[in-house]
């Protein structure tokens, strides 16, 4: 009878102790919060390297689109910009295009010019969106793109290539690249 109270008693004492509680809710709650906290992080960067991408793009249309005539130098200028806004991501990773698109009474878009870096120029006829194919016009397309690697994360997704594009009407005129038109 003494060893079934020792016993009851051990257990009641068992039952009301709480000294590790707070030990094992941590280590239970722990590897999800971390995970957590490394997700948000991958999450925020990829939409950060979205947003330079963006304005990646946009600053090469907008560039493209302000003159009347770009020379080699100024293209290589252009670029250069490019290279500096997607920073502080490695720019050998960027692709980026663009061409001067004409657009005849048709509404037939050829590619009168387009200069790349990293990536591949464009020729021939192009599809453009409805809205944009307006006849006896140009347009200049920018478009980057960008091999995006997840800090933590590359071995779940690996890399993931974000792409962006953007047309603009030139605000002078057609731009001509060195001697070449885009009428």
């Amino acid at each position: 009878m003494t060893r079934t109270v020792c016993t009851s008693g051990f257990l009641r004492r068992f039952a009301r102790d709480r000294r590790g509680v707070s030990a094992v809710e941590f280590a239970l709650v722990a590897p999800v919060m971390i995970g957590l906290y490394f997700g948000v992080v991958e999450v925020s960067d990829g939409v950060s390297a979205g947003r330079k991408l963006s304005l990646t793009t946009a600053t090469l249309a907008n560039l493209s689109s302000q003159v009347a005539t770009i020379s080699s130098s100024d293209m290589t200028n252009i670029l250069d910009a490019s290279s500096a806004v997607i920073a502080p991501y490695d720019k050998s990773k960027l692709k980026v295009t663009i061409s001067c698109i004409s657009i005849n009474a048709s509404k037939v878009a050829t590619v009168k010019w387009s200069v790349t870096r990293n990536g591949a120029a464009k020729s021939g006829t192009v599809t453009l969106p409805a809205a944009l194919a307006v006849a006896s016009t140009q347009i200049i397309l920018a478009e980057a793109s960008y091999s995006y690697t997840p800090i933590v994360g590359h071995n779940i997704t690996g890399t993931i290539n974000l792409s962006d594009q953007m047309y603009m009407s030139p605000r002078v005129t057609a731009p001509t690249y060195d001697t070449t038109t885009c009428t």
